[in-house]
């Protein structure tokens, strides 16, 4: 495993941080980069890491999604095991032992907002903006989006950002229940650090059960609804909309879709 694309890092207070390093692809996630998520993952946990905070490279963004031109010619089956993949990063992060936050400062679309949708709280900048935009790629949110958006924002604001693949501001973002707090630009490095030292201060076990209680609170159909998803966005790869949709983006051009 390399981790050529991220950096990771567990300071004296117990805080640990993976960042997505690929600032000059925006921060796109590779099949190399989520291997390497989940190695730091799962060494944050062996380290016992008190927080656990997942950040971008650069100024321009978080994570920008998923890497289209890795996508546009996969089959169901490699679409499935990337789906798997996703999946697997998204719940380590749910299921990590201590609290986990998503530093979202810029761009945050399709398996950015799903890993940001994975914390337990998430933190934007000013100038961020969001937006579960797969449809516009003939494909719909296969790394938990379809579950773990509705839970946070209700069924209608959800059902709105997936079907329309709408981009909304910070600000828009807080008010739906997206993000729990936005801060300025020129604050916004100091709030995280300040928020991650406030929950590294907690008594680690007491955090460690409520984060489990809250979690066995949402669970619910949880499981089969991920299941779910995952078929469904392998089962959209090879269709004539995923192919035109990808080759679209890559080509900077309006999809014509069927």
């Amino acid at each position: 495993m390399s981790r050529d694309t991220i950096a990771f890092d567990v300071d004296d207070r117990g805080v640990a941080t993976i960042t997505i390093d690929r600032p000059e692809q925006l921060n796109a996630l590779t099949v190399e980069t989520l291997e390497a998520v989940e190695g730091a993952l799962d060494e944050a946990a062996d380290r016992d890491a008190r927080v656990l905070m997942i950040a971008g490279a650069g100024d321009e963004a978080f994570v920008a999604g998923a890497d289209i031109s890795y996508m546009v010619d996969m089959s169901t089956p490699e679409a499935q095991a990337y789906a798997e993949l996703g999946h697997r990063v998204a719940e380590a992060i749910e299921t990590f032992p201590a609290p986990t936050v998503a530093a979202v400062d810029g761009y945050a679309f399709g398996g950015g907002c799903e890993l940001a949708l994975a914390c337990d709280l998430r933190v934007a900048a000013e100038s961020a903006v969001l937006g579960q935009t797969e449809i516009d790629l003939g494909i719909i949110p296969g790394w938990g989006g379809t579950q773990r958006l509705p839970a946070l924002v209700g069924d209608e604001v959800a059902r709105r950002l997936i079907f329309l693949g709408e981009r909304i501001d910070a600000a828009e973002a807080a008010e739906v229940g997206f993000v729990g707090e936005v801060v300025a630009d020129a604050e916004f490095d100091d709030r995280i650090d300040e928020l991650a030292g406030e929950l590294a201060a907690k008594p680690a076990t007491a955090l460690r059960a409520a984060k489990e209680a809250l979690n066995a609170a949402g669970e619910g159909a949880g499981a089969t609804g991920l299941a779910l998803e995952r078929r469904a966005w392998a089962g959209l790869f090879g269709t004539h909309d995923q192919r035109e949709g990808m080759e679209a983006f890559l080509e900077k051009r309006e999809p014509e879709f069927e």
